[in-house]
């Protein structure tokens, strides 16, 4: 099998690389250019450095495998960044890193495979692809503090049926440990948790410089809508923040509603984020066909799975959850299997 590795140039891909090279396929390894500055220069955090390049570079040196850089930043901007920004004015909560995934790193990529005459697209991703036969199904890594399948639930099964996950067996030492035994320079490389556009600024300040139409004015009002603030625009605001909101009266209050249409910031006491529902759009059945019924259900990366049930485009948690913003991702499962992933539209309570 010949198998194209998108190697970011930290030690995940870098050991999914080699794992296949150790199998006995070919290998070819791809650096994606996804951002520039405004004088064409490279990031400066994130996962696309130009240090994070030369890492996969010298890497796939090490390995003895052909690499090439491959320039996506009209796609990513176009896909990605303005989705960004325009989710933000719209009073949401976009996840950038899942939309790059979904729109450029393996729709591209895999729409490429035959360019470079591979069979599988391969990432370091901390997930697992399974075969029974039938179908292809998603689950969660090996690693459970390091499982990535929440970014990934936006895969179809054409996609699985083409993609190949080899670190999702490991835990991030174990991976960490065949690094250093292979001599990869990436073995003891820390992790980027930046957003690679943003850098190392605050997210509400790359908003405010490309999108300084959005700061528009408005009130804070409490949940009977009585004013308690002003504010310069709903950019700098997400549902559950409670630092910065720029009033100040004696008790926590938290973001619980953004009214974009009046630029309308609601702020209410932490009981009120609770919500016992959400709608979702842009639903993608990872496992094949629709589900319905008992699903256990995650709208944060890192966050825990809540039972849920599912009806259609309404889902219905057993208990309240707080915190939940339209624009997250929602990753439906069962047990440790993505049955679908979608968009949070809107709550109810």
């Amino acid at each position: 099998m010949r198998a194209l590795v998108a190697m970011s140039g930290g030690v995940d891909s870098s050991v999914a690389a080699a794992l296949m090279r150790e199998a006995g396929h070919e290998v070819v390894g791809v650096t994606l250019k996804l951002w520039s500055g405004p004088n064409g220069e490279a990031p400066t955090a994130g996962c696309c450095t130009v240090s994070d390049a030369e890492d996969a570079r010298r890497v796939a040196a090490q390995l003895d495998i052909p690499y090439y850089v491959l320039d996506y930043t009209d796609e990513f901007r176009d896909g990605v960044v303005d989705r960004f920004v325009e989710g933000y004015v719209s009073g949401r909560t976009p996840n950038p890193c899942i939309e790059c995934n979904r729109m450029v790193k393996f729709d591209r990529l895999l729409g490429r495979l035959d360019e470079f005459d591979s069979d599988v697209l391969v990432t370091g991703h901390h997930a697992r692809v399974r075969f029974d036969g039938g179908s292809w199904s998603l689950h969660r890594g090996a690693d459970g503090a390091k499982d990535q399948s929440y970014v990934l639930s936006m895969l179809t099964q054409s996609e699985l049926a083409r993609t190949r996950f080899p670190v999702g067996d490991l835990t991030k030492a174990a991976v960490r440990a065949k690094a250093a035994a292979l001599g990869l320079r990436t073995a003891a490389k820390p992790e980027s948790m930046d957003i690679c556009f943003v850098g190392h600024r605050d997210y509400r300040g790359f908003l405010r410089d490309v999108a300084p139409e959005a700061l528009t004015p408005g009130p804070l009002v409490d949940a009977e809508g009585e004013e308690m603030g002003r504010h310069e625009g709903i950019i700098g605001f997400t549902v559950g923040q409670r630092r910065g909101l720029g009033v100040a009266v004696g008790e926590p209050r938290f973001v619980i509603r953004i009214e974009p249409a009046t630029s309308t910031v609601v702020l209410g006491r932490r009981h009120q984020l609770a919500v016992h529902g959400v709608h979702l759009a842009e639903i993608t059945w990872t496992a094949g066909a629709p589900v319905s019924g008992k699903v256990m259900a995650q709208y944060r990366a890192h966050g825990d799975p809540v039972p849920a049930a599912l009806h259609d485009e309404r889902l219905l948690f057993s208990e309240p959850q707080e915190a939940v913003a339209p624009g997250q991702t929602m990753a439906l499962y069962d047990a440790d299997r993505v049955l679908g992933g979608a968009l949070i539209a809107r709550t109810f309570a």
